[in-house]
């Protein structure tokens, strides 16, 4: 009996050496090289220069938003809008190119529609006392009924071939918009790790009221996050609106799942206070891989949304306390 409870105590052991290492971003990268075997032998396509580089588009958009949210979700709050916002951004974009062919004009109106959106919801949250899941939900309708409503249902097309460089365009063999998303990478981790900023942010999520005690701006903070979420919304909506050339009202759906997935994949807690952007990053490119593999592969897109979930799943099961 002796020696069966040793044999138990040991093997829970090395189980909680192997949790502990997954939980970090070594545990990501460990999962994206295993991904990576995994579907390079299952697929002659996948470890190519040209699908490594598509598989940085791919992840883009997502990885941009999904900066946005680790900065929501650091504060201890969450938004679920982000995918309409992208859509009803993209929708606003589209309809001040075509009214006054400036692509500046026309990303600048997306720009500001992005960060009203997030002043809406960081408000209501904040000085409304209202939960952000409740706000953010309200705004993930609103949003997407507006660009409905605004458009009939109807893609907005037929813009100019100019547009379409910043979302589809390359520099040399690089995608622009993973070029984008690195430099926007490299702006928040510049901000969450070596400036003020950053450790307010953690230090509201960690604890809101010894934040308070510590002189924070609590409050502005928390709403400076959703503005960040809003902004990075619309770019992800603005490079949406130029990969395609159009606008679509329904652009954007299911974004704010992988977006999710991503942060939460990356280490970020829920409760708040512990997340960083690396950790992002590796999050976003697992399920870049993930996707992409079972494309080549020949996976059901619906089987994938299962696998989406189920990522979620565990990754929230492998942060509960032991």
């Amino acid at each position: 009996m002796d020696r069966k409870n040793a044999k138990d105590e040991s093997s829970q052991a090395v189980w909680k050496k192997v949790r502990r290492m997954l939980k970090g971003e070594l545990g990501l990268i460990i999962i994206l090289v295993g991904l990576i075997i995994v579907f390079s032998l299952l697929s002659p396509f996948f470890f190519n220069s040209r699908n490594l580089l598509n598989i940085t588009r791919q992840v883009s958009i997502t990885l941009i938003v999904a900066i946005g949210m680790t900065f929501v979700i650091l504060t201890g709050e969450i938004d679920l809008s982000v995918g309409s916002a992208a859509a009803l951004v993209g929708v606003m974009t589209a309809v001040v190119l075509r009214e006054t062919g400036s692509i500046f004009l026309a990303m600048v109106a997306g720009l500001l529609m992005g960060v009203g959106i997030g002043v809406t919801n960081g408000i209501l949250t904040v000085y409304g006392k209202v939960q952000s899941f409740i706000v953010t939900l309200a705004m993930l309708g609103i949003a997407r009924g507006i660009a409905l409503v605004w458009t009939g249902g109807r893609p907005i097309s037929r813009l100019p071939i100019e547009f379409g460089n910043m979302g589809a365009g390359y520099i040399g063999p690089v995608p622009f918009s993973s070029i984008i998303a690195a430099g926007v990478f490299a702006l928040a981790f510049f901000v969450l790790n070596k400036t003020k900023h950053g450790v307010y942010m953690k230090s509201i999520g960690a604890n809101r009221e010894a934040a308070r005690l510590s002189a924070i701006p609590v409050k502005r903070y928390r709403v400076l996050a959703f503005v960040i979420s809003g902004l990075m919304s619309a770019l992800g909506g603005i490079l949406i609106t130029s990969r395609l050339l159009s606008a679509q009202p329904t652009a954007g759906e299911g974004l704010e799942l992988n977006v999710i997935a991503a942060v939460i994949l990356g280490g970020a807690s829920l409760s708040g206070g512990i997340g960083t952007v690396l950790g992002t990053l590796l999050g976003t490119m697992v399920i870049g891989v993930i996707d992409n593999g079972m494309n080549l592969v020949g996976v059901s897109s619906f089987f994938q949304q299962i696998v989406k979930g189920v990522i979620i799943l565990v990754a929230v099961l492998a942060k509960r306390s032991d």
